[in-house]
């Protein structure tokens, strides 16, 4: 039996080394030497060029086929020594870096459309680029693996392509990108999103300028029990603290309260919740609010009337939700959901959408398209085919209003992504503040111009004012999106809610717009720093933590988030010092010494060196 054993784990190794044949072996600087492998390539042809520019190195793959046939699988595999390497950085993580082994299915990234960016690197402890892998793949899946390998204490590589079912091709073209510049690490991975935006011929959606307004949104204390009175009595009070827009999520299409998506689908307003929705929406923006509306953008539920409309028509089931995933690659699937919102947008008069769940436009492991050869379906590939739902979406939206808001969400995110929409938000992290700060710093590097958008602020109403600030703090870098129920926290809540609106808008300019500078990661950023023509405005979310405030040769804010009335800071020059308290109060003037010093800021408040 053991011989028998050993025979057949023989036999496998022998398979699996003839299924993976060598194709190219390719000499870099950046990443050493690079191993190209290839399941069956058959009649395909594979070449490869690299390219040096500007202390980078490109990697050129192109594959080619006489006929349109299904790619092969093919990777690219390097092995990196571990050497001034500490940390490890990828767009989607919300909690302190870390390695995996690479025996560990934690150490993937993929990304696709609708999901996540291409892009990981790894950075030293002195906030530096160590090594950085890009790709120009944006639309279809790409697994990437950079992870520890025990043997040695090496990092082993490996970046692969069409190990998911995809369209037949006759061609096709991607560029790996290879950067081990001795660069602050964020200004590497902008640098690398603004090359695959290029590389990818990527157009991002305008933004007006009230993507950038903060907003209130109906999920975390209602969920699906929405009802228009509700909601105007507490636009009252968001508007009158400064809020600009809402969001109406989850719950206005249903009077079913059980979550999930088995009522989707529809989208027919529920007279019981809402009886005039073109009035109601009217009323909140006669308060100076913008109003916006939730649809899960791929799902039909299992009790929804358009059900039995689209069978045949589905990807796949998801009995956890109760709901099935349209197929994009039908046109009356596409035109069914870009008529939808252009028909709200012309009913009820409503200024923008969330858009949810994108994400879930991907194949299972067999696609049904295949038994039926495509029937009905004028794209072959689900990407593509989303792709043009997407621009279609945007199209007639924008068709009907110009300015229009189009928000989004992680781990939908990254180039593709910014073609559709104009708002990017955090995930879903409830009372998490750190988590919202990561999320918001990352998102700040892969998101262009794009308005980033925190994660919806809650806290409970017997949380400390000064709780509740330092959670406002913690996402003043980002579009803040608030989610307390305004009608029932203290009154101190709601001044601290109304001075750090306004401070947000009136540097709004510096916070979302300008130079941004996080520190540390692998720390959850305890100093971010936004920079304009006028001012510098550093958080501080660590405590006893020297800050370096920079040249005085502007205004510089201090923002301390901590839990302590001090912040330790570097000052280079004398300066005149204002601090403030949580609520804006103006506590104290002072001058200070250059040099480094313990100074008094109060917890939750900010200072003002000039």
């Amino acid at each position: 039996m053991k011989h028998l054993l050993t025979i057949i784990l023989l036999t496998c190794c022998i398979q699996a080394a003839q299924a993976e044949k060598i194709v190219k072996r390719i000499s870099t600087k950046a990443a050493g030497e690079l191993v190209l492998t290839c399941n069956n390539p058959d009649s395909w042809k594979i070449s490869t060029q690299v390219e040096q520019a500007d202390g980078k190195e490109y990697l050129h793959i192109n594959l080619h086929s006489a006929t349109q046939q299904v790619p092969p699988k093919f990777k690219v595999t390097y092995t990196l020594a571990q050497k001034d390497i500490s940390h490890l950085w990828h767009p989607r993580a919300t909690t302190p870096y870390r390695f995996h082994p690479n025996w560990s299915g934690s150490s993937w990234q993929n990304s696709q459309l609708a999901y996540s960016i291409p892009i990981v690197a790894f950075f030293n402890d002195h906030n530096q680029n160590s090594f950085l892998m890009a790709c120009s793949e944006v639309f279809r899946s790409v697994n990437t693996q950079m992870a520890i390998r025990e043997e040695g204490c090496d990092m082993q590589c490996e970046i692969n392509f069409f190990d998911s079912p995809v369209a037949p091709m006759s061609d096709y073209e991607t560029v790996i990108r290879f950067d081990s510049r001795k660069v602050f690490w964020a200004d590497a991975i902008r640098e690398a999103t603004a090359w695959i935006d290029e590389a990818a011929h990527i157009t991002p959606c305008h933004i007006p300028d009230d993507a950038y307004a903060p907003l209130y949104s109906s999920w975390y204390q209602f969920h699906q029990n929405v009802f228009a009175k509700d909601i105007e009595e507490e636009c009252a009070i968001a508007s009158q603290l400064g809020m600009k827009t809402i969001i109406i999520d989850d719950g206005w299409q249903t009077d079913n309260n059980n979550r999930g998506y088995a009522f989707c689908g529809d989208w027919e307003v529920s007279k019981n919740r809402f009886p005039d929705m073109a009035s109601h929406v009217r009323k909140v923006q006669k308060m100076g609010m913008k109003y916006m509306m939730w649809y899960s953008v791929p799902f039909v539920g299992y009790y929804s009337k358009n059900y039995k409309t689209f069978k045949g028509k589905y990807l796949r089931n998801d009995d956890n939700s109760k709901a099935s995933v349209l197929d994009p690659r039908f046109p009356e699937v596409r035109e069914f959901l870009a008529s939808t919102y252009e028909k709200a947008m012309k009913e009820w008069g409503i200024d923008g959408f969330k858009l949810d769940f994108i994400d879930q436009f991907k194949l299972p492991k067999t696609d049904p398209a295949i038994a039926e050869d495509y029937a009905g379906r004028d794209y072959k590939s689900v990407p593509e085919a989303t792709d043009a739902l997407m621009k279609e979406i945007k199209k007639r939206i924008m068709d009907v209003n110009p300015n229009a808001l189009i928000e989004f969400r992680q781990a939908y995110m990254g180039p593709a992504i910014r073609q559709y929409g104009n708002m990017i938000r955090v995930g879903d992290c409830p009372g998490d503040m750190t988590a919202n700060r990561i999320g918001i710093a990352n998102l700040r590097l892969t998101s262009g111009n794009t308005a980033v958008h925190a994660d919806m602020l809650e806290w409970n109403k017997a949380e400390s004012a000064l709780n509740a600030s330092r959670t406002i703090l913690s996402c003043m870098f980002g579009v803040i999106q608030y989610s307390v129920m305004l009608r029932d926290i203290p009154e101190d809540h709601q001044k601290v809610i109304r001075h750090w609106l306004s401070f947000s808008q009136k540097h709004q300019e510096t916070l979302l717009k300008s130079e941004f500078k996080p520190y540390s990661p692998e720390a959850g950023f305890p100093l971010i720093e936004a920079q304009s023509k006028d001012e510098r405005i550093i958080g501080v979310y660590q405590d006893n933590i020297c800050l370096q405030t920079g040249t005085t040769d502007r205004k510089i804010y201090i923002l301390n988030a901590t839990c302590t009335d001090h912040i330790i800071a570097d000052i280079p020059a004398n300066a005149n010092m204002t601090t403030f308290d949580m609520f804006g109060n103006n506590i104290r003037q002072q001058k200070v010494k250059a040099g480094i010093q313990r100074m008094a800021i109060p917890a939750g408040g900010y200072a003002l060196l000039d």
